[in-house]
C-alpha cells in the first residue's frame, strides 16, 4: 500500500460528558473519563490518519494497543487525541497515540492495525459462524 506511510497523521476529539465517564461505561466509580473512551478516540484518531488512502473494499481493523491513561479528565473539558503513522510493514500500521485534555497530557502508547480485504474477512466471519457450536 503506497499510499500509506509513515508520518500520516489523524485526529479525533471530544468534550467529556457524563455519558463518557468510568461509572456510565462500566470501568470504575470516578466521575471522570473512562479509559476505553480514550482508547475509543485512539482508535477514531488512527481511522482518520489512513481509512480515506486503503483501496476500494479494505479497511484497517485494530489488532493491539499498548497505552496508558496517565491522567484523569473532568467533565466538561475537552480532549484531542493525535495517532501517527510510524511505520508501515506489509498490511500492518503502527501508530503512536497521544491524548491531551485543556491541561496535561492524560494518555500515550503505540496502535496497530491491520488492512484486510473486507469481502475475504466476511466469509472468515461467515465460516466461523457456521462452525460454531449451538447451546
Amino acid at each position: 500500500m503506497p499510499t500509506l506511510k509513515p508520518g500520516l497523521i489523524g485526529r479525533a476529539s471530544l468534550r467529556v460528558g457524563e455519558e463518557h465517564t468510568a461509572p456510565q461505561i462500566g470501568s470504575g466509580r470516578v466521575h471522570v473519563l473512562a479509559t476505553p473512551v480514550m482508547i475509543n478516540l485512539m482508535e477514531a484518531a488512527a481511522l482518520d490518519a489512513v481509512e480515506h488512502l486503503l483501496p476500494a473494499g479494505h479497511q484497517s481493523l485494530g489488532i493491539h494497543l499498548d497505552v496508558s491513561h496517565v491522567a484523569a479528565t473532568p467533565v466538561g473539558m475537552e480532549v484531542r487525541v493525535s495517532a501517527e503513522v510510524v511505520e508501515v510493514t506489509g498490511n500492518r500500521i503502527t501508530f503512536r497515540v497521544e491524548a491531551h485534555d485543556e491541561m496535561d497530557l492524560i494518555g500515550e502508547g503505540t496502535h496497530q492495525r491491520v488492512v484486510v480485504d473486507v469481502g475475504r474477512f466476511d466469509k472468515r466471519i461467515q465460516k466461523k459462524l457456521a462452525g460454531k457450536p449451538r447451546p
